[in-house]
């Protein structure tokens, strides 16, 4: 079976992206593996981290795993993103959100025992 190993976030501003995700999930950074044009996600597994880009957005939608999707949401507005109106499904709730740069990606609550 093939699964996720690794991936990125395409952003406009690095920097900008680590204040908004480092504020929203309490991500920290490798900085031995970061840069300028790329910022390492300290411990993540699969691995992964964000990416300087003319034209973010361009890859496929990631879930991110949350246990509080609603406090999340909430979070995003405050940092100066946008969260869309939360789905309902079998599998648990989900949202599309976008950071404060436009990027978007999604969130994901499983439902109890999933």
């Amino acid at each position: 079976m093939v699964q996720l190993g690794y991936f990125t976030i395409d952003t406009h501003d690095v920097a900008k992206a680590r204040a908004f995700y480092s504020a929203l999930f309490g991500w920290t950074f490798n900085e031995a593996e970061s840069g300028p044009t790329y910022a390492h996600v300290a411990g993540s597994k699969p691995a992964f981290g964000f990416t300087k880009a003319e034209r973010p957005g361009q890859f496929p939608h990631m879930y991110f795993r949350v246990d509080d999707l609603d406090a999340l949401c909430e979070r995003v507005v405050e940092l100066g993103g946008k969260a869309a109106v939360p789905a309902d499904g079998s599998t648990g709730r989900s949202v599309v959100i976008s950071d404060d740069q436009g990027v978007s990606l999604s969130l994901w609550q499983p439902a109890p025992g999933f």
